[in-house]
């Protein structure tokens, strides 16, 4: 089949305006746009400026208007809690309407702030459509976050309601949410008025009389009560979601209704080849900005049909869950993180569980959220004899900036790759001058402005610091603050972080692609590299790896093989000396490996312990390591910063 892409890309290129135009009929408007874009408005313009819609309505009513009310909206899977349940767009619209109505019932309206604090459940999709429905804007936050960084949020967000789970499941262990909530309250200087408590029964929490109110009882109560969909401008915020960093104030990410909308819908039928109906599970977590698009916002607003999955990759109980999930749902597409298909290769690197499920609904394996290593992609295109497609995008922009887009006829896959940029973002290599780089040249992936619809236009109540984050440093350019390169065909290669570019001896070197070469070795699972200081070459790189499960060849042996492996791929100008085995890589929640705190242990910098991290205890690892090799200038001495 040929693919459509390249003529769609460039009529988009040739006309944005008429593009988007076109894209804006798949939303429902209850005032159309008599511009498409205002250039004067904003920091690169605003899309859509002058209509008016509302999101909750685009993602239910309409389709229950339409007489779809009884198709499945969300199919809820919780092998931790052994629950699954499901609603339909009927159902999902009275839970929503309830729930709209208690809400309403505590003062929130148009522009208020309502702090989402909750585990992956249903009634969390519920509080996220209620906010759209009554124009409120949700900041949702990672349901277990600490005290402090809730608090933090708290404070930038001044939210008029909290609406909190009382615990979250994991496969071994209840996470009290309450505790965390009351202390973050007390902390904040933000006077939080009402909360309104969601009961688990595996873990019932006490409630404040006056501050504390029960989500199921007041829900009951609400039955029957219609609430109209407040109107709302497209660019008005939807949300606001903070991202991950690790250090100094929480970043804000503003997303408005009507551009956000546009784009989402527009990418499920073109991106994923996704269409009302279909069943679409992406395996993230609704305090990221992959499950606010793919898990809620964007299955629902076409009216397919989302899994809404509580639980792990491995460990909930095994390495299998995945494909069981897939079987059981009959999943069309699955979209998850390269760590989650790592730790299932790791468990099972025969696919022996995998091989135990009918997948014959399965169409597609999409990932993001991390680079995905060519070994790990060529590892599940084996397994499953099916399209497995790395996509590329970010917190800031909503929905993908790259991909290879399926809906269009898909394009040749090339390994470790992103693919290539989607309409709506002109996407560039620059060297750190702000020149163009050459092709095939490492660089500073850049989006020529104006950003499309979805993108952040701000970020909350900091538009100085949005200019200074994403703007200032190339003119004329959104910053990704990616490092890459772009090839003959235009192919788009992400291969770190900026920050994780190192200079060794005067050379640029890509960390990415050192990972690259040593996750293909046959006994790694999954491997990080950073850059240590040295006196005479200015960095060294060192490497980790954890071993896959059941691994008997000596460490050492392993180690010496990665760095051989290093030396012939990429050459002696990459210095690489070192490999160390650990058992577990320091990640954050969303699955990304942190390191740049790898790197300040072992340079003995000061560093914060990232709000954001998994396992905490991995970080002692990386420092025991490094000292007991005698390797950088770290020290048993070498503790988080106050």
């Amino acid at each position: 089949m040929t693919s459509a892409y390249p003529e769609i890309y460039q009529a988009w290129k040739n006309d944005p305006q008429t593009f988007w135009g076109k894209a804006f009929a798949l939303i429902d408007w209850h005032k159309p746009a008599t511009k498409i874009f205002d250039p004067a408005q904003g920091p690169y313009g605003r899309w859509f400026a002058d209509s008016e819609c509302n999101t909750c309505y685009n993602m239910l009513d309409r389709h229950v208007e339409a007489g779809r009310g009884d198709v499945p909206a969300i199919l809820y899977d919780s092998p931790v809690s052994g629950q699954k349940n499901r609603f339909t767009y009927n159902e999902t619209l009275e839970q929503v309407m309830r729930l709209s109505a208690v809400m309403q019932d505590f003062g929130i309206q148009k522009g208020d702030r309502v702090l989402i604090y909750m585990p992956m459940v249903p009634q969390a999709l519920f509080a996220m459509m209620a906010c759209a429905r009554l124009g409120a804007i949700h900041s949702v936050v990672f349901g277990g976050f600490s005290a402090d960084e809730l608090a933090a949020r708290i404070d930038d967000a001044t939210p008029a309601l909290i609406i909190a789970s009382s615990c979250g499941l994991e496969a071994n262990k209840i996470v009290s949410y309450k505790p965390l909530l009351d202390k973050a309250i007390a902390t904040a200087k933000h006077q939080v008025q009402h909360c309104l408590i969601h009961q688990r029964e595996q873990c019932v929490c006490e409630l404040i009389a006056g501050r504390d109110h029960d989500f199921a009882e007041l829900c009951e109560q609400a039955a029957g009560r219609d609430i109209p969909c407040t109107p709302v401008k497209a660019t008005d915020p939807l949300y606001i979601l903070y991202t991950s960093g690790t250090t100094g104030k929480p970043k804000g990410v503003v997303r408005d209704n009507g551009g956000y909308m546009v784009a989402l819908a527009w990418s499920m039928g073109a991106l994923y080849d996704i269409h009302p109906g279909d069943i679409f599970w992406t395996a993230s977590d609704i305090g990221w900005v992959v499950g606010h698009s793919y898990i809620v916002y964007a299955p629902l607003l076409i009216g397919a049909t989302t899994v809404l999955f509580e639980g792990k990759p491995v460990g909930t109980p095994d390495a299998g869950t995945f494909w069981r999930v897939v079987a059981d749902h009959k999943v069309k597409v699955l979209f998850t993180a390269p760590t989650a298909l790592r730790a299932i290769k790791r468990e099972d690197p025969d696919g022996k569980l995998l091989h135990q499920y009918d997948l014959s609904s399965l169409e597609a394996l999409y990932l993001a959220g991390e680079r995905a290593d060519p070994n790990t992609l060529e590892w599940a295109e084996q397994m499953l004899n099916r399209p497995v497609i790395d996509h590329w995008w970010q917190t800031e922009t909503g929905w993908p900036i790259a991909g290879n887009p399926r809906g269009l006829g898909v394009l040749p896959v090339k390994h470790g790759s992103t693919c290539v940029p989607m309409p709506g973002y002109d996407v560039q290599v620059l060297d750190d001058a702000g020149h163009p780089a050459k092709t095939g040249e490492l660089g500073n992936i850049v989006i020529k402005l104006p950003m499309p619809p979805g993108c952040l236009p701000t970020l909350w109540q900091a538009d100085q610091r949005f200019h200074e984050a994403y703007l200032d440093e190339f003119k004329g350019y959104y910053k990704s603050a990616d490092a890459g390169y772009m090839d003959e065909d235009g192919y788009i290669f992400i291969m770190s972080r900026t920050d994780d570019i190192i200079n060794v001896a005067g050379h640029r070197l890509s960390t990415g692609s050192m990972e690259e070469v040593i996750a293909g070795h046959p006994q790694v699972a999954e491997c990080a590299v950073i850059g240590i200081a040295d006196k005479l070459k200015g960095q060294i790189p060192c490497g980790f790896i954890v071993l896959k499960a059941g691994v008997t060849q000596p460490h050492s042996e392993i180690e010496t093989e990665c760095v051989e492996r290093v030396r012939d791929q990429i050459g002696p100008v990459a210095a690489l000396r070192t490999v160390l085995t650990v058992h577990k890589l320091p990640k954050t929640r969303s699955g990304k490996i942190l390191r740049s705190t790898m790197q300040k242990i072992a340079d003995h910098e000061p560093w914060k312990m990232p709000a954001t991290i998994e396992d905490p205890l991995t970080l002692n690892e990386i420092r025991d390591c490094l000292h007991q090799r005698g390797i950088g200038t770290c020290s048993e001495a070498t503790k988080p910063a106050a």
